[in-house]
This record gives C-alpha cells, structure tokens and sequence, in this order.
C-alpha cells in the first residue's frame, strides 16, 4: 500500500466520522428547535393566569388600602373626641375628684380624731388660748 491509499483511507474514515457528527447534530438541533417550540406553546397560557392573578391582587390591595384609610380617619375621629373630651371635662372632672378626695380625708380625720379624744392632750396650748 502506498502512502497515497492510506492518506485516501484516513481522509474517507475522516469524513464519514464528520458525517455521523453531523447528521447527530441536526437531529440534536431538530429536537431542541421542538422542544423550544413546546416551552414557547406552554408560556402563553402561564402567562395569561399570571396577569390574572396581578390583577386580582392589584383588586383585593386597593380594598384593602380603602380599609387602611377609613381606619386612618377612624382614629382620627377618636382623637379628636378624646381630646375634645379632655379639654371640656377633664378639669372639672379632676377638680371634683380633688375635692372629694380631700372631704373624704377630711372626714375620716375628724372620725379619728372622735375615737381617740386624748391622742394631742400634750400639745402646748395657743397663744391667747386659756
């Protein structure tokens, strides 16, 4: 055999290695273009529900940003009347809640002071006092 026949064997054995690479290849590029295909046939439907869903969601926080402010004036309202409340009964309120408290130590100092007649008998008598 010359080294021609040979050259000419490994160039043939060469190309028909190239050959099954590549009809493997198109075949692998065939079923990825497939596939590709189906993903891109499957996300049309995922996305339809996600916007739905987007917009459910956009629905229910605008309900509940409604609520947040009606609670918001809610308070509000609250304060105000606290407030109002306070400054139009709250003085009289502690003033009388003063007296009562002072009539009340009062009373009961006076009522101590009956039951035990003697407890001052050594106190310096008043000035003018006879």
């Amino acid at each position: 055999m010359s080294p021609g026949w040979l050259a000419a064997g490994a160039f043939v054995l060469l190309v028909l290695i190239v050959g099954v690479v590549a009809i493997k290849a198109a075949r692998f590029f065939d079923e990825a273009t497939i596939a590709m295909r189906k993903a891109h046939e499957n996300t049309d439907p995922l996305f339809v529900e996600a916007n739905t869903t987007l917009t459910h969601v956009n629905t229910q926080l605008e309900r509940v940003d409604g609520i947040t402010a009606n609670a918001r004036a809610v308070t509000g309202n609250v304060s105000a009347l606290t407030s109002l409340f306070t400054a139009t009964l709250g003085g009289p309120l502690v003033k009388a809640a003063a007296l009562s408290y002072g009539v009340s130590k009062a009373v009961k100092a006076r009522r101590k002071a009956a039951e035990q007649p003697n407890k001052h008998s050594k106190r310096r008598p008043r000035r003018g006092a006879k």
